[in-house]
């Protein structure tokens, strides 16, 4: 099932994470036990059933603008089994108040938007928790300065801004990997 789900998005150009990105996150879910997710940015529910098929104890607040979108997640969850643990909210990420915490926050939406979602959601954050952000690369381009796109070129300087951020951040510590399309690992520094 979940090899279709991968075809699916590959066919129809919806952008899911690369499965050695996917395999990192499902093992730093694992080796740190957690328990509460929050995702910004669904797609079709793919990372998050990744992420809620680790354990049936595992809990996924996912949140999807695009309704289209929103409605192939719902029917990819329900096809797994899942509706116990994924709770999908159709709304754009900055309407949605949540007032829950969670061990993990996962930030896999508009990329120009990073900053802002980090900002918002970090109040959802347990003490010790993570807010691990996809795409930090771009598919290569972040630091391509030959980029003809003039969209483009803004998105890239929007990631690289975000990178900075990240670096300058006195509140979390983030440290860059080097997988599928780069992955920011920001922990809380914890007094």
């Amino acid at each position: 099932m979940m090899e279709d789900l991968e075809l699916n998005a590959h066919k129809n150009n919806i952008p899911i994470m690369e499965r050695d990105g996917i395999e990192f996150l499902i093992d730093y879910i694992k080796k740190n036990s957690v328990k509460s997710i929050l995702e910004i940015g669904s797609a079709i529910g793919y990372s998050a059933i990744n992420m809620a098929l680790i354990s049936s104890e595992i809990k996924v607040v996912t949140i999807e603008r695009d309704n289209a979108r929103y409605l192939d997640a719902l029917k990819n969850i329900k096809l797994f089994n899942l509706e116990k643990q994924i709770v999908i909210i159709n709304d754009d990420a900055f309407n949605v108040e949540i007032k829950d915490k969670f061990d993990l926050i996962f930030i896999d939406a508009a990329k120009s938007q990073s900053t802002k979602f980090f900002e918002k959601f970090k109040i959802n954050l347990e003490k010790k928790g993570t807010i691990i952000t996809d795409n930090i690369y771009f598919h290569g381009l972040t630091y391509d300065m030959e980029i003809k796109s003039k969209n483009l070129r803004q998105m890239t300087r929007k990631i690289r801004e975000y990178v900075e951020f990240l670096k300058d951040n006195k509140e979390f510590k983030t440290d860059i990997i080097e997988i599928g399309d780069g992955i920011a690992v920001s922990r809380r520094i914890c007094e």
